[in-house]
């Protein structure tokens, strides 16, 4: 910064320095009180090019586990409706169980027998019914087409796991009464005898061992989903901390800061009024 000499006064370079310190004070003051409007460090790049950079890579993070925090609780919804409906089939088995049982003993007489099948009938169909009508947004989970479906689980391209929502060990895939095979031809119809409803006892066994199967899978996969909800709010949460110690402001720090240069400010704009009434001085030396 230049000396100026109070006896030349063509120049006023104490003038001229109080400006430059009042424009740059003025400047930081803009900025610091940006700051303070904005809650944010860097309202523009050019306040910290590399911390604009970082923090928008975090930003970008932070929204794709948000989205990905969102795709796990869908997915927990779409299988506590398949849960629901595996048990609906579940709780008809074991009521057909039930009737099957009193089919096996040869104390029933036709009349009986007959009414026993009619009940059978009405819940093979009611079985029927449950899995056309067990659909998340016109997709059916229980049909046996759910099949490998893939989960977006976190904000990069392979953080993904896969769902299948199928009937294990048999060739048939879907829960309808005929792939479970309960289904009036092998459960109904052979009511009529002990032997029969054995047999019919036995499909029915094992069909809800098939069901409790799936559940016990739906089950397992519903825990993992409720970890991975906890980890992701915890890496969101965590990104966001760091994205802010980045990119927000130090509101007790820049209000330190205003005040500070509002005083400077009131100094420089003296000193300036000051250092242009200087030159009058010399005016003593004519009188």
């Amino acid at each position: 910064m230049a000396i100026g000499d109070s006896t030349r006064i063509n120049t006023n370079i104490a003038a001229f320095n109080a400006l430059n310190s009042l424009k740059f004070i003025n400047r930081n003051l803009e900025k610091s009180q940006l700051k303070l409007a904005t809650g944010r460090r860097i309202n523009e790049v050019a306040d910290d090019p590399a911390g604009f950079v970082i923090s928008a890579r975090l930003r970008a993070r932070s929204r794709g586990l948000s989205t990905a925090l969102d795709n796990v609780g869908t997915a927990k919804n779409v299988l506590a409706i398949a849960e629901g409906g595996l048990l609906n089939i579940s709780d008809i088995l074991i009521t057909m169980k039930e009737k099957i049982t009193q089919a096996a003993s040869d104390t029933l007489g036709s009349a009986e027998r007959n009414a026993i099948k009619t009940e059978l009938n009405q819940l093979t169909a009611e079985i029927d019914n449950i899995v056309d009508e067990t659909t998340f947004n016109n997709i059916s989970l229980i049909d046996g087409g759910y099949t490998n479906k893939s989960i977006q689980s976190g904000e990069g391209t392979d953080n993904t796991f896969s769902i299948s929502i199928i009937l294990q060990g048999t060739t048939s895939t879907g829960f309808s009464a005929a792939e479970l095979e309960v289904d009036v031809s092998n459960v109904a119809t052979n009511v009529f005898s002990a032997s029969g409803a054995a047999l019919a006892l036995a499909k029915v066994d094992t069909a809800i061992e098939s069901v409790s199967d799936a559940l016990q899978q739906i089950g397992a996969w519903s825990s993992r989903l409720t970890v991975k909800e906890s980890t992701l709010s915890i890496a969101i949460t965590n990104t966001e901390a760091t994205r802010s110690r980045i990119l927000d402001a130090d509101m007790a720090k820049e209000q330190l800061n205003s005040t500070r240069l509002m005083i400077l400010q009131q100094t420089s704009t003296a000193q300036l009024a000051q250092a242009n009434i200087m030159p009058q001085n010399i005016l003593a030396l004519f009188t």
